[in-house]
């Protein structure tokens, strides 16, 4: 008989494209397929980030409510079109992207003008159909970054500008997260479960990068559930000299590994992992040697960014070079 919680054995990608993805997990110990597909989908329909429009103001629209002339569709109809768009936002901070169009045509995501900041990611949405070669149709749509679902009541203690609309924004780039538990043989027992992922995301991130950042986000919930350290009782015979230098060869060794860590396998948000990859600091050690002006200064990086990479080497033991 079993007397200790088997680990499984690695995730497999069964199947993969740019939408979707089947993840297996066998070897799960009795009861664990139910318990990590379930903590795992949690997580990744509420906790992955993501780009949302959540402000919009249209040329000859005060409120959600109105027509505008020569355009088929009317404005809440607008409006649901614009949240349906989904976008890559490379920037901390809120972006705005203009539509200016003008005659007989279909208005479509193709027709935005966005910064370099911003990338459109299902340009052949549909917006809006003017109808007349008189017709004039002008918006203006502000891109945020955020973590879920968020309804358009948590903004209406903000003051928006007349004629600015405030939307419920999608920011989960998720679209469907399904997972199944069948049991499986593992030696004589045939209780064992086997974990089967089926995730479809919007083209945002790829479903494999979704799977394992939400893996990273439950490690690293649950790192800090077992950080409280134990006092370890004075050891018998060690005198406290003895016993310091013990410690401290120990915290070296401690510290040497975490400066051989990979920045790929550190819990990074993918804007800071990819600002790192391109400067070429591939570990732990190339990083400590950076200043927080240095890192900074990085090409993509910012605050947040910044923030993130703070933490993780605080958890490693280790930080950034100070400032001179």
């Amino acid at each position: 008989m079993c007397m200790y919680i088997t680990l499984p054995k690695k995730p497999e990608v069964i199947k993969k494209d740019r939408f979707h993805a089947t993840i297996e997990i066998e070897n799960l110990y009795p009861g664990y397929g139910m318990t990590l597909g379930n903590a795992l989908r949690r997580v990744l329909l509420s906790s992955l980030e993501g780009s949302a429009a959540t402000l919009v103001k249209i040329k000859g629209a005060s409120h959600e409510f109105s027509t505008i002339p020569n355009v088929m569709e009317d404005v809440v109809e607008i409006l649901l079109n614009i949240k349906k768009l989904r976008f890559k936002l490379h920037s901390e901070e809120p972006q705005k992207v203009h539509i200016k169009v003008h005659g007989e045509k279909k208005v479509t995501a193709k027709d935005i003008e966005a910064p370099s900041q911003v990338e459109v990611v299902n340009t052949d949405a549909h917006i809006a159909t003017l109808t007349d070669k008189k017709a004039d149709f002008e918006a203006e749509i502000t891109i945020e970054r955020g973590f879920g679902y968020v309804p358009v009541e948590n903004r209406r203690k903000e003051k928006l500008d007349i004629g600015t609309i405030a939307l419920d924004a999608i920011f989960t780039p998720l679209r469907k997260v399904n997972y199944e538990v069948e049991n499986m043989r593992v030696g004589e027992r045939t209780d064992f479960d086997r974990l089967r992922f089926f995730i479809e995301t919007d083209g945002i991130i790829d479903p494999e990068e979704a799977f394992t950042k939400a893996a990273r986000t439950l490690v690293d919930q649950f790192q800090e559930l077992i950080a409280m350290k134990e006092s370890a009782p004075a050891q018998e015979g060690v005198e406290p000299d003895e016993k310091e230098k013990k410690e401290e060869s120990g915290e070296k060794e401690k510290d040497g590994d975490a400066l051989k860590t990979k920045v790929s396998d550190l819990a990074l948000g993918s804007r800071a992992m990819r600002a790192l990859e391109e400067a070429g600091i591939k570990t732990v050690s190339g990083l400590i040697r950076k200043t927080e002006s240095d890192i900074l200064a990085l090409e993509g990086m910012g605050e947040k960014g910044v923030s993130e990479i703070k933490k993780v080497l605080k958890k490693l033991g280790v930080s950034l070079k100070t400032e001179e």
